[in-house]
């Protein structure tokens, strides 16, 4: 009989949150596309569980056509009237709107860093920060690069991407790591 594996204890009551545990939950990100998709997501957590959000990630990708944050940036007013009636996601009117502007806003950062990947990877020195915690007690819910870049990005436009979106934006795409110290993930 194979031994279960242990996990940080967050992921414990479903098998959707295991398998985003186990499959991408901080891994390093660098590609735009992807660290697209995540914000948008963080941005719609806002305030809810994020199993929430994966349960209706699928609904995400359909609605906001695939992530793709160009095609998002020039949403007419006519479709974020069809996403704001679309139950398969968060209905949230600030939110529908944020996810265009800061699709907007993404794409001049892209323009004046040559990436989003290049700027958000630097207030970490592109590499990972491991921050080895014992239990989930230990894991932060903000850090001050995730209030530096929740400042930078507010005064570039962007909306609800506080300190605790950003540092949940930086535990998904891998710029921390968060895996207790019995994790598998981290003894693998």
């Amino acid at each position: 009989m194979t031994k279960p594996l242990h996990r940080c204890n967050w992921c414990n009551s479903s098998t959707l949150y295991q398998k985003y545990h186990d499959e991408e939950w901080g891994k390093p990100v660098y590609d735009d596309a992807t660290l697209f998709e995540f914000l948008l997501l963080e941005t719609f957590q806002a305030g809810l569980s994020w199993i929430t959000i994966l349960n209706k990630r699928d609904n995400f990708r359909r609605a906001f056509d695939t992530f793709d944050y160009k095609k998002i940036a020039q949403y007419s007013d006519h479709k974020i009237q069809a996403l704001l009636q679309d139950a398969g996601i968060i209905r949230n009117k600030l939110k529908v709107y944020s996810a265009v502007t800061n699709a907007q806003n993404f794409i001049k950062i892209q323009e004046e860093f040559g990436s989003f990947s290049t700027y958000i990877w630097a207030f970490v020195d592109h590499k990972p920060i491991d921050n080895f915690p014992k239990t989930l007690k230990d894991v932060p819910a903000t850090s001050p690069i995730s209030d530096a870049i929740s400042k930078d990005l507010k005064k570039r436009g962007f909306k609800f991407v506080g300190s605790t979106v950003i540092y949940a934006h930086m535990q998904a795409t891998g710029m921390v790591n968060d895996h207790v110290e019995d994790c598998w993930i981290r003894n693998n």
